[in-house]
């Protein structure tokens, strides 16, 4: 079997794995699990990141939802806008 160029084997789209806590915090190593497939869906749209339950910044970040484990956050205003120009997927 080939690995994919994401380092995963086919298949594994849809395997939980961990991806690190994408909260403001500067310190924050925490990992957050979900599979590819989910963090994939979540970052097509620049302005929405994956952190853990807490690591929310309430003034910046709107909740677009809570998942088993962590939420998903969605910058608002100037923080969205920064986003938006600085995302290497656009």
């Amino acid at each position: 079997m080939r690995q994919s160029s994401g380092g995963q084997w086919p298949g594994e789209q849809d395997s939980p794995t961990a991806f690190r806590c994408e909260c403001a915090r500067l310190d924050c190593n925490e990992l957050v699990s979900l599979t590819p497939r989910e963090y994939e869906r979540v970052r097509s749209k620049p302005r929405r990141f994956v952190v853990l339950p807490g690591h929310e910044v309430q003034e910046l970040e709107t909740i677009v939802s809570t998942e088993p484990g962590y939420l998903v956050v969605e910058k608002r205003d100037e923080a969205g806008a920064l986003e938006e120009a600085s995302d290497p997927r656009a």
